[in-house]
């Protein structure tokens, strides 16, 4: 079933009135759907809609609500993604799935040995956002994840101060694994977790001391030696399964 945003003030009774440009463009347009189809509605409450078409007119799509209730399509923890942007298409599939996972938000982060300029980063924030609001449609998020300006390393690192849990994947220097760190340190329900991936060239010593500062765990996510757009669906997808075995155990 299509699955779209919507504003809790287009809701009146058991009515919505879709007016926003873009989503009527896609519904009426796009989709071409007509007068009896389904449609899966969600405003910024996580409010999620069951609804069937009523009426198109040229401007409006007026639905009735057949069901209401709280979406569930969320982590019980608040997991986001630090990394250093990759070149072209490899970067907008990053976006994509850490959308699809889960993510809360992603930090563009501006690394010794990041292969984009920060120039170019700064431009294609608005096109990755894009990209998440597409991935949410997709998978029925409960919400939209957001896509952070351009930062570094530093200010992550001191998002630590402010009671987020960072932890850094470091291949070749670590050899402690996720499941082994999170034995001992489990993700809690509702924590803010934020995982650091690097470049495909690797951080450099400068920002391997970094982390070593400020007490940063350093982790591994295997013997084998990953892309750096793998390493982020692989990561991601591992801290959601540590949080979900832990809670189970």
């Amino acid at each position: 079933m299509p699955h779209f945003f919507i504003s809790s003030n287009e809701v009146i009774d058991n009515k919505i009135i879709i007016s926003d440009k873009d989503n009527y463009n896609h519904i009426a347009k796009s989709l071409r759907t007509k007068k009896g189809e389904r449609l899966l509605l969600i405003d910024e409450n996580q409010v999620q809609y069951e609804t069937v078409v009523e009426e198109i007119t040229n401007k409006e799509i007026t639905v009735n609500v057949e069901n209401r209730n709280k979406s569930n399509r969320r982590l019980d923890f608040r997991l986001y993604l630090a990394q250093s942007p990759l070149r072209s298409d490899a970067q907008s599939y990053i976006i994509e799935k850490a959308t699809e996972l889960g993510a809360d938000g992603i930090y563009p982060v501006c690394t010794d040995n990041c292969a984009v300029s920060s120039n170019v980063i700064e431009k294609k924030i608005p096109k990755w956002q894009r990209v998440m609001l597409e991935a949410s449609k997709q998978c029925e998020r409960a919400y939209i994840p957001t896509c952070y300006e351009l930062t570094n390393l530093e200010n992550i690192v001191k998002l630590k101060n402010e009671n987020y849990r960072v932890i850094a994947f470091c291949e070749r220097l670590s050899d402690i694994s996720l499941h082994q760190y999170c034995e001992k340190n489990p993700i809690l329900k509702d924590e803010k977790v934020i995982i650091i991936i690097g470049p495909e060239g690797g951080f450099s010593q400068k920002e391997f001391d970094l982390f070593k500062t400020n007490d940063i765990p350093m982790l591994t996510l295997g013997n084998l030696i990953l892309k750096a757009d793998t390493a982020v669906t692989v990561a991601l997808g591992n801290v959601i399964y540590e949080f979900e075995n832990y809670r189970q155990n």
